[in-house]
């Protein structure tokens, strides 16, 4: 029996280690809603947003600590069953041109890492098998992503992730 071809996800000819900033989008495997729970709200923040407050469960936890390792993360959000985070390539901040290759990671590279971490501490995978990407191309895009990662959590019962949507 032959599958399906997969669609390639990574831009074609882009060289995904060059400085830029890239907004990421992992997926847990079928969608499942195992990073966190509601376990209320917040008015605090405004009288028309009212902020979930939520408990990462283990698998948030162990999540988190491995996003906040990643080498160039400016921006994360954990929801309940995906992650979304800027990362920002800078060769000059990793130093010169002439450096070893390993010390110029891809974003493919970072997230092979980030996701293979997560698998040993947690025992078993709980990441689909690819990533969404987007290179950011300027800073009115850069601000737009910002805004969405902080607000993806107010907006969750709207989120394409979200289960039935």
């Amino acid at each position: 029996m032959s599958h399906p071809e997969r669609k390639q996800n990574r831009l074609m000819g882009y060289d995904y280690s060059q400085n830029g900033a890239y907004f990421i989008t992992v997926c847990v495997k079928d969608r499942a809603e195992i990073l966190w729970k509601s376990v209320g709200a917040d008015a605090h923040i405004g009288p028309a947003n009212i902020m979930p407050l939520v408990e990462l469960s283990w698998y948030g936890q162990v999540t988190e600590k491995y996003l906040k390792r990643i080498k160039g993360i400016e921006k994360y959000v954990v929801m309940p069953n995906h992650i979304h985070c800027i990362i920002r390539i800078d060769r000059e901040e990793q130093g010169p041109m002439w450096a070893s290759a390993p010390t110029i990671q891809s974003i493919p590279q970072l997230i092979k890492s980030f996701k293979t971490l997560v698998t040993k501490e947690i025992g078993f995978p709980i990441f689909q098998r690819s990533y969404h990407d987007h290179i950011i191309r300027n800073e009115r895009e850069y601000e737009k992503i910002w805004n969405y990662i902080d607000g993806n959590p107010l907006c969750w019962e709207k989120d394409c992730f979200y289960p039935g949507n």
